[in-house]
């Protein structure tokens, strides 16, 4: 009988879990604000392709993603060639990783940032560089650009940020791609980019002209309310998505995947209308938060970044849950001391607030 057992590689030990929301037990109705989902349901027409595509679950979905990709290329006018798609953007920042880090190269990126940046060094061996993000909660693009070696292969962005909801102009990220050298490639990552009023979201799109270095990241999770399916996609040179490709499963966005995505980018006005609607309770938000002591990033996301200060952080977050309410620590995003609450509809943001109400009287009265 065998008594040893596989050992797995060194590295594993240092690659992070991936710290997803948790799900508590609750009597009732849950209020999820932990994940920056939408509230909203697939467009009809999103949902009716579904349905069509039904039939053909016996076949393997088209490897090429020849529609999908079609239809991103033509909402941006941007080159077929360039456009890459996977299984949420996540599977792209992995491949990429794969592509290009191993023992001896350089990532850098901000911290606090997306949760899943420390996995690309952790899985090839490279050294990751981070930088604090400055005291507005943003990106220190100076700090970030001093931190670049001959050894750094990727610098990744993210703007708007998660989990603090800040974004960048795009002069200061067209000023720091050019400050950098040809080799590194700069990997934006714009998730949340819909949502932010800094300026057209869209306008970034030009830095792809004058930066060979230079691909962006968006996802069809958030705005376009497909997290259930995970799609992300990039645009870039076409060489990123030649490597892209070459490492990572093959059929790794599903059939379903592939028609709802390809007809949930023809809405852009459902698109807006969605914009809207968040932004408004962004608002509305903001003010009652304010009202009550707590300090938010300036947002320019779905969500909100909220300083909790001499409040205990993990307590809070116990006393929601047991009141139904789901939201996000900001000890398990990288920053304790925050909460990160996605905006949800109005009734779920007023369950919300009265959660926190209810959980910072009983506080004050203990």
């Amino acid at each position: 009988m065998t008594t040893t057992r596989p050992e797995f590689i060194d590295r594993l030990r240092d690659i992070p879990l991936y710290p997803a929301a948790s799900t508590y037990e609750f009597g009732g109705e849950l209020v999820k604000l932990a994940s920056n989902e939408t509230p909203w349901s697939p467009h009809p027409a999103v949902l009716e392709a579904i349905r069509a595509a039904l039939p053909t679950l016996n076949r393997y979905p088209d490897p090429s993603n020849s529609v999908l990709r079609r239809r991103i290329s033509e909402r941006y006018g941007f080159p077929l060639g360039g456009v890459a798609t996977g299984n949420g953007s996540c599977e792209i920042l992995l491949a990429a990783a794969e592509a290009m880090l191993e023992p001896g190269a350089e990532i850098v990126y901000a911290w606090p940032s997306f949760s899943m940046y420390p996995h690309l060094a952790a899985m090839t061996g490279a050294r990751a560089v981070t930088v604090p993000l400055d005291l507005h909660a943003r990106h220190d693009l100076e700090a970030m650009a001093r931190e670049v070696t001959v050894a750094t292969r990727i610098v990744l962005l993210c703007s708007p940020n998660n989990p603090t909801a800040t974004a960048m102009a795009v002069d200061e990220i067209d000023a720091f791609v050019s400050s950098l050298p040809g080799h590194v490639l700069v990997i934006l990552d714009e998730a949340y980019v819909e949502f932010q009023t800094l300026q057209d979201p869209d306008v970034s799109l030009a830095l792809l002209e004058r930066h060979r270095n230079l691909v962006i990241l968006r996802t069809f999770s958030k705005v376009y309310g497909l997290c259930g399916l995970r799609v992300g996609y990039a645009l870039g040179p076409e060489d990123f998505r030649l490597a892209v490709d070459r490492v990572r499963q093959p059929f790794s966005v599903n059939a379903l995947a592939q028609a709802a995505a390809a007809e949930a980018i023809l809405h852009q006005d459902e698109v807006a209308s969605r914009v809207e609607r968040t932004v408004a309770e962004r608002l509305w938000m903001g003010e009652e938060l304010r009202a009550r002591g707590l300090a938010t990033s300036a947002s320019e996301a779905n969500f909100a970044w909220v300083e909790l200060g001499q409040i205990d952080e993990e307590p809070l977050v116990d006393a929601l849950a047991r009141q139904g309410v789901i939201v996000r620590a900001g000890a398990a995003l990288g920053d304790p001391g925050h909460l990160r609450v996605t905006y949800g509809t109005r009734s779920e943001n007023e369950r919300f607030l009265s959660a926190l109400d209810g959980a910072l009287g009983a506080k004050s009265g203990s």
